[in-house]
């Protein structure tokens, strides 16, 4: 069963939210918010946060050049994970992964499940790694935006989660890249 080592250190991780959506700005970004809240209550740093259309082009671009980022190591999306032809968030997403986390969807599902039902069958979020950064794209609504936090991240993006979580193989991420 998880836990949390109390003995061990917490490490704020360094956190990008990307909300994707044609009709919002930032007063109207709920589901922004919400993770902004969440993840700097936890003690995280919210390192950019910013607003793009659904255009898998300019969603794929904005990934890219947070992950080039050094100050930023977990990009956040919310919008665009669903079926419409708008929702590309996906597409975008994958354009930009070195290696796909398939459990986090699976997981999403699971938990979403617990409080929409079946409705839980048309979300497509999704996670995946690309130059050590965890990209992660959930749903664009609060409720999706809450239940991912608190049900996976919360646990995921702080280092003292037994028995494992993401933040402690963050060095070995990119090893690939500097094998000889």
């Amino acid at each position: 069963m998880s836990r949390i080592d109390e003995s061990k250190e917490f490490l704020p991780v360094r956190i990008a939210v990307l909300t994707v959506s044609d009709t919002r700005g930032l007063a109207e970004d709920r589901s922004g918010d919400t993770l902004v809240q969440r993840l700097t209550d936890a003690g995280h740093i919210l390192a950019e946060r910013a607003i793009i259309r659904d255009e898998r082009a300019e969603i794929a671009q904005q990934l890219r050049d947070w992950i080039a980022d050094p100050a930023i190591d977990v990009i956040i999306s919310t919008g665009g994970t669903g079926l419409t032809g708008r929702d590309v968030t996906v597409e975008a997403h994958r354009d930009v992964y070195e290696k796909e986390i398939d459990a986090f969807g699976t997981v999403f599902t699971i938990v979403s499940m617990q409080k929409i039902g079946t409705s839980a069958v048309q979300s497509r979020a999704t996670a995946g790694v690309a130059g050590g950064t965890y990209l992660f794209a959930l749903p664009g609504s609060p409720g999706a935006c809450r239940d991912a936090w608190d049900e996976i991240l919360a646990y995921q993006l702080d280092y003292r989660h037994r028995p494992c979580n993401f933040v402690e193989i963050f060095p070995r991420l990119d090893e690939h890249h500097r094998r000889k």
